[in-house]
């Protein structure tokens, strides 16, 4: 349907150009967050406070406080580099669903099924407090 050299070839090549720029975004992003998540996991390895996976409990919590203010905040203000490096990327690769949904798993596994029920309902319910607050702040 195109014809070569016509003024589709220059919408199809930015849009093309766009769609990379979003996807390197991403990676780089993600990457940072995965590094960041590694880093916390590292750090809570010497702390043994809780039965609770302190490190991904954390990790969830800054990262969807981080989502909530760059969404609720900056999101009209980000082009589309930004908005994809830091709430796709960093955000995607600092939280972690499939961390915290082999740990619950591990708890209830190992007999504690009291507290795999109490890291779910925590973590689900302080994450979304976390954005039902932020919001509000930025409404």
């Amino acid at each position: 349907d195109r014809v070569a050299g016509g003024p589709n070839d220059r919408t199809f090549a930015k849009e093309n150009k766009t769609a990379v720029i979003q996807w390197v975004a991403i990676f780089l992003g993600g990457g940072l967050g995965s590094l960041c998540r590694f880093a916390m996991s590292k750090g809570f390895e010497r702390i043994d406070i809780s039965v609770l996976p302190m490190a991904t409990f954390t990790s969830n919590l800054l990262s969807t406080a981080i989502l909530g203010l760059l969404a609720f905040r900056f999101s009209n203000q980000l082009n589309p580099f930004w908005f994809s490096f830091l709430i796709i990327g960093f955000c995607g690769g600092f939280s972690t669903f499939s961390t915290f949904s082999y740990e619950t798993f591990l708890l209830a596994k190992n007999g504690q099924f009291v507290w795999a029920v109490l890291n779910a309902l925590i973590s689900v319910a302080a994450c979304v407090l976390i954005l039902f607050v932020v919001s509000k702040q930025f409404k």
